[in-house]
């Protein structure tokens, strides 16, 4: 079984912007879940101040995330007024196309930080089917 890969990232919302930023991860969100079958769980979460946005996925492989990175480009694009990305972390191993991507996007929505972990422990129970 492969080792699924866990992305997380965190922006910072610019003033006067958290309305913009729900309304384009509403429709982020039901894009990638219309497009990207293989995605395993996609979520954005707003603090209670309307001033930090996390976003959490969880890819089964580096395939998905790629393609993730492809289709999902021109809409990351939609947030550059919007936000400040301050830090992208991945759990799991990504191919080098999708760290390219990973540090691609970093850097277009405002110099974020990539960081990756490697497991060193644990495990993944499957739901019984």
């Amino acid at each position: 079984m492969a080792e699924l890969i866990h992305y997380v990232d965190r922006s910072d919302i610019l003033e006067g912007k958290a309305a913009q930023v729900r309304g384009l991860m509403r429709g982020l969100a039901a894009f990638v879940e219309a497009h990207e079958p293989r995605l395993q769980a996609y979520g954005c979460y707003i603090d209670e101040s309307g001033s930090t946005m996390s976003v959490v996925a969880v890819h089964p492989d580096t395939e998905s995330m790629e393609f993730h990175m492809e289709i999902g480009g021109p809409r990351f694009r939609e947030f550059a007024p919007l936000i400040r990305l301050r830090s992208i972390d991945v759990y799991g191993r990504p191919g080098p196309a999708a760290v390219r991507a990973l540090r691609e996007k970093a850097e277009m929505l405002g110099g974020a930080t990539v960081t990756l972990h490697t497991l060193e422990a644990g495990f993944t129970r499957q739901s019984p089917a």
